[in-house]
């Protein structure tokens, strides 16, 4: 990315700061970094340990800055454009991090229509672990493409798709989908303790297997069903705990609770959006 460019988040939140620490850790100049925030103690602590420039003011952050990134409750956006609104430049490139709000809303909040990104990053974002997907309406130039991909990759990987509603299928998929996982490790640790070992050796066992797994996926580049049957053998304890699994709709279980994710994220978008 280059370094002329300047950045405007506004929203000093976590997910905002897991982005500017991302950006900072790639070499990123905290000079072309801007955060406005309602919260003024936030901001003091956010300019005092990342070195960037703070506005207590929305209007003077879009100013001064090229890009401008949404990282607000979703129940604030529509607040916020309305307080931006016929000041954007013909220039300015929206991002928005925010779950729920579909690009044409936060356009027709702004008053117009504008080269807009709607992205939905996740919780790992925090640890540069994060996955991202990302969708930009037709007014969004490929090299506008590779700023946005060069913000969002500091903190993990990037998928664009050509169609908005997979924003919601990715929200049902990786944007919620950590607290599916730590739903599965907290259950194995607590069958764990039931069959005899201590709390901290049970919740041990269950992260460091459920990271040891992810690796395995990552770096064997195998998918997850090979896998799977690799470490699978004939009439041993794990096919008989994968037989359990099954013969209790595992995959029809998770396919549900997906689904009912993604019809939740579609209904929120809705009420969302429903703001004048």
């Amino acid at each position: 990315m280059e370094n002329k460019t300047v950045i405007g988040f506004i929203g000093a939140g976590n997910m905002a700061y897991a982005l500017i620490k991302g950006l900072l850790s790639n070499g990123f100049d905290a000079k072309n970094i801007n955060v406005s925030d309602s919260n003024d103690e936030l901001l003091i602590n956010r300019q005092s340990e990342l070195k960037i420039t703070t506005y207590s003011d929305n209007n003077s952050l879009l100013d001064n800055s090229d890009i401008i990134v949404f990282a607000v409750k979703p129940q604030v956006l529509s607040i916020v454009c309305l307080q931006l609104k016929n000041k954007v430049k013909p220039n300015h490139l929206f991002v928005s991090i925010v779950a729920g709000i579909r690009g044409n809303d936060i356009n027709r909040w702004l008053g117009g229509n504008f080269a807009l990104v709607r992205t939905m990053p996740n919780t790992p974002a925090l640890f540069q672990s994060g996955v991202t997907g990302l969708f930009a309406n037709d007014l969004v130039s490929n090299q506008q493409k590779e700023l946005v991909t060069s913000i969002l990759s500091s903190v993990g990987q990037c998928f664009w798709v050509d169609d908005e509603k997979l924003i919601d299928a990715i929200t049902a998929i990786s944007g919620s989908g950590p607290a599916y996982f730590f739903l599965l490790m907290q259950s194995i640790t607590q069958a764990a303790t039931a069959l005899g070992l201590d709390e901290k050796t049970a919740n041990s066992l269950s992260i460091q297997t459920s990271l040891g797994a992810s690796l395995m996926a990552t770096k064997s580049g195998k998918d997850s069903k090979t896998l799977r049957k690799e470490v699978t053998s004939p009439n041993g304890t794990t096919q008989a705990a994968i037989e359990s699994f099954q013969d209790q709709n595992f995959e029809g279980i998770v396919a549900a609770a997906t689904r009912a994710a993604y019809d939740r994220a579609r209904e929120l978008s809705n009420d969302l959006g429903d703001v004048e």
